[in-house]
């Protein structure tokens, strides 16, 4: 957004610094795939993908580096590739280890989650030239998430708007190099930072908010959520169900300035928990972050449907209206009704900056039965019509 910036060369900086607009240097494709191997070493690993680099030219690949987890069972390769079938096909001839799963991938964003996009200097040197190193895919994932630009612009004006979120942006930077982090993307209202350690990742939100004054969280109304997983899973985007769940998350509590974790970052860091706790970290329970997941996928799959109701989710959860009632609002702070509307309001903002709709576009594609009902929403929330915000866009 090009209002944000005094001058044009800002906005190209931004631009270039965003992985969205950075491609692969390659003339080919590059992939990243799963595999699935229980009792996997870092040892047979290795001589996988050396017997993949054996015969990589027949099948016009480039197989640049790879991931083991032992202790996850997994392994996971970086390919540069014609196409899926072809690294498929490599495997199969070389070690003959099933791809589970396969997407395509930036390299430039590999390398910001992962640090790398080939194989690490240091490695262990066995007989026979092969090279060894353990180095797991796993990764904790921090998404901060402040007010978005136009409204403070709305509210404050652009030189106040401007001036807080250059000081907002350093002091993530700050906390983030100071806990190890790697921002991965930051575009809009969101930051995306990987970490290796969940406690690193845990100080680096708390650093965050204290840093902030009284006067800047209230203006920022910054949220921040922490999560982890792997690089692929069922999702076609590098870390997609890792950085999903972790948006989700947000929706769990209606305060600002709040830090909340999942439940496997309690798992990992359960001895510091309790300090954790006191410092006001959320986290849910592995149950209630299935009831989430379930209520938001299903309102991912009918979110524009004007027609769902809250009937509709009882009868794809099994559960009576008093029953979901009372899971949501322990959940997410407000009811049923209350959560649909804010997830379509936020939906058809996506539509109005990602794909360009008009009001009335972006207002159906989400699920309101009319533009006139989504402009009273879109006013009684954020205080402004959507016709003002999509002119600031």
């Amino acid at each position: 957004m090009r209002i944000l910036f005094a001058e044009p060369h800002e906005f190209a900086q931004l631009l270039l610094s965003s992985k969205l607009f950075i491609f692969n240097k390659g003339d080919m494709p590059i992939y990243m795939d799963l595999h699935i191997v229980p009792g996997i070493t870092a040892k047979g690993a290795a001589e996988a993908h050396r017997k993949d680099l054996h015969i990589q030219k027949k099948y016009k690949c480039k197989c640049m580096t790879y991931w083991v987890d032992e202790a996850k069972d997994s392994a996971f390769c970086l390919i540069e590739a014609p196409d899926p079938q072809s690294v498929i096909e490599l495997h199969n001839k070389a070690h003959g280890l099933m791809t589970h799963q396969i997407i395509e991938v930036n390299s430039t964003v590999v390398e910001s989650f992962l640090g790398r996009i080939y194989d690490p200097e240091t490695s262990e040197i066995l007989e026979g030239q092969l090279k060894v190193f353990n180095d797991p895919a796993f990764r904790v994932l921090m998404i901060i998430q402040s007010a978005d630009p136009i409204f403070l612009i709305h509210r404050f004006g652009k030189q106040k708007t401007h001036k807080l979120l250059l000081t907002f942006k350093g002091r993530i930077k700050d906390s983030i190099e100071k806990c190890e982090g790697k921002e991965v993307e930051c575009l809009d209202a969101v930051t995306i930072v990987s970490f290796t350690s969940s406690i690193k990742a845990v100080e680096c939100a708390l650093s965050i908010q204290d840093k902030l004054s009284v006067q800047e969280k209230k203006l920022l109304e910054c949220k921040i959520s922490i999560n982890a997983g792997m690089p692929v899973s069922k999702s076609k985007a590098l870390f997609g169900d890792t950085i999903q769940f972790a948006k989700r998350l947000f929706y769990t509590t209606t305060k600002a300035n709040q830090i909340v974790a999942a439940s496997i970052i309690k798992e990992i860091i359960h001895k510091n928990y309790p300090e954790l706790k006191n410092k006001k970290v959320i986290t849910l329970s592995s149950n209630d972050e299935k009831i989430l997941d379930q209520f938001m996928n299903i309102l991912e799959q009918k979110s524009n449907d004007p027609n769902v109701s809250v009937s509709d989710f009882c009868k794809y959860m099994a559960l009576s209206k008093s029953g979901l009632y009372r899971k949501i609002q322990n959940l997410a702070n407000r009811s049923p009704n209350s959560l649909i509307k804010e997830f379509r309001l936020q939906k058809a903002m996506e539509f109005m900056k990602m794909q360009g709709c008009n009001i009335s576009e972006a207002a159906f594609k989400a699920g309101f039965s009319s533009a006139d009902y989504f402009s009273k929403c879109f006013l009684k929330t954020y205080g402004m019509l959507p016709s003002n915000y999509k002119d600031k866009l």
